[in-house]
Parts: structure tokens; sequence; C-alpha cells
């Protein structure tokens, strides 16, 4: 059984099914952390749009050596999952606990569309990717700081993949976040239907459309177009060797955001794939971040 929780990290086990003893057979991550740095995740529900309610985690900062200003609320970091249709459980998520030690929220966001919470729920984002997403994320954040739990001017939003595309949309057609960083993700939706592999080749026929059929949708959904929009820094990260994402779709957003004078980082990562392996990669990426 491979199992995990907000306070064990994903392990290997191996029960008896008479006795149900456990035997744990190999941790993923074996790294541990101090209770005094170790940010428990609260279960949230929001009100979104259309009067629907989305789901999220929680994570206050903590870290025992140090206390934050009398009166001052933390900066919030928006995390959106990949997939899209994935979810983002939390099973002990070693990059959020580097922002919670180091004084900043998060909120994992479990926008409409993503799994674990039903057909209906996971069904919110057919024909609604970039929509309902969008959304869902800005309003968590809302949320957090209508309770006083961050602080409005000092809002972040980080995603991979599919959570890379919901970045670079929000920050393109939101004026809502401080700054963005995107994980190896998409900006131009008819560049990604055209040249990504196969087993994904057709995701964006219930998540977006038919396509070319539905072109325009395309192109009104893809952050590539939208760029000179954009009124804060981005940080984008690129696996030099990523057949799902291409670097390319990387590299033309970087070219809009030169051609705009706008604000950007661009690391690309060469031998990496789609999602980061090589330890001191995954480390600069999330200090770039930082």
């Amino acid at each position: 059984m491979y199992a995990g929780s907000s306070t064990l990290a994903e392990r290997l086990l191996m029960i008896d099914l008479d006795t149900l003893a456990q035997e744990v057979v190999k941790v993923a991550n074996p790294a541990h952390i101090e209770p005094g740095y170790f940010s428990v995740p609260k279960p949230i529900e929001f009100p979104t749009e259309h009067g629907l309610t989305a789901h999220a985690s929680y994570y206050p900062p903590r870290n025992h050596g140090y206390e934050a200003p009398a009166g001052e609320k933390p900066p919030l970091v928006v995390r959106c999952h990949g997939g899209p249709t994935a979810s983002g459980g939390p099973v002990y998520p070693f990059e959020i606990q580097y922002w919670t030690s180091r004084g900043l929220a998060v909120v994992d966001v479990n926008y409409g569309g993503s799994s674990g919470y039903g057909r209906a729920y996971r069904q919110r984002l057919n024909g609604n990717w970039g929509v309902v997403d969008v959304d869902d994320c800005i309003n968590a954040a809302r949320y957090l700081v209508e309770k006083g739990l961050a602080d409005p001017d000092r809002v972040s939003i980080t995603g991979g993949s599919a959570g890379g595309y919901t970045v670079l949309l929000s920050l393109t057609k939101r004026d809502f976040y401080n700054a963005g960083a995107s994980h190896y993700g998409i900006g131009d939706l008819e560049l990604f239907a055209q040249e990504t592999h196969k087993f994904e080749s057709h995701y964006g026929e219930t998540m977006v459309g038919p396509y070319p059929e539905r072109a325009d949708v395309y192109r009104d959904r893809s952050a590539i177009h939208f760029a000179d929009n954009m009124r804060c820094p981005v940080i984008l990260f690129q696996g030099a060797e990523d057949k799902i994402v291409p670097p390319d779709q990387a590299e033309t957003f970087v070219e809009a955001c030169q051609k705009q004078n706008l604000p950007y980082a661009y690391v690309l990562f060469e031998g990496e794939q789609h999602g980061f392996r090589q330890e001191k990669n995954i480390r600069r990426s999330i200090e770039g971040e930082l």
C-alpha cells in the first residue's frame, strides 16, 4: 500500500491482512521536519462564483524561532495543482513547509474540477479551464484576506504544468496578484493542442472545446495573447527536455514580456523534463521563487 498524510511522508507499506500489522518498506522522502517548523493544514471551504463553494487547504506560518510583529498579517502564496483534474491533497508537502517556515501562509487550492469532491465538482472544469480555476484561486485568497489570515498587498501565485497555466492566465487577465511563478506552465493553449504528447493531445477537447473548431476560445484563454496586461513580476522555470509542455511555451511568453518591457525571470534546466528531479534544480526553483 502506498500512503501518506499531512504529518507523514508518503511511504510504501506492507500490511498483513490477517493481523493488520504494518511494515514500512520505503519512505519516499526520509527527511524529517521538526514540529516547531511544521505547519498543519486546515481544510477550508470558501464561496466562489455562481453561488458555489470551493475547497482548499490553508497552511499558516509556523516557525518556533520567530514571532510576527503584533498586528501584521502574513504574505500569502496561492498554490494551484496540475492536472488540471488532479488535487492538492495535504500529504506532507515539503515545498509548502519551506514557505510556512519562513513566515508565509500558503493556500493549496482544489479549484472546481479537482478530484476528490464528487462527479459534479470534478465536472465544473469541463469547458471552463482557464475560468473556474482562475476564479477559485482568487476567491480562496479573498476569503483568507477577509478572515484576517493574509495580507491583501502581498499575495502571490505558484503552480506547475496545468497549475502554471492558471498562474500565467491569472497574471495576464486579472489584476490581483503581486507576483507569480510558473513551473513548466502552458502559455499558449493552441500550441499545446498542436504539440503535446499523444496521451494528453485531446485533453483540451473536454476542458476547453474541440480544436480547431473553437480556436477562438483557445486564443482567449491563452496568456500569451494578454501579456501586455500583466502588472507584476513573474518567474518561469522550465525543463529543457520537457515533451509534455515543451520549452517554447515558456520562451514565447518570455519574448512577449521582453517586447512589453515587463518584469520577468526565466530559468531553463538542462536535462530536466516535466517536473524537476535533480536536487540542485529543485532547490534552485524553490529558492528562486522566494
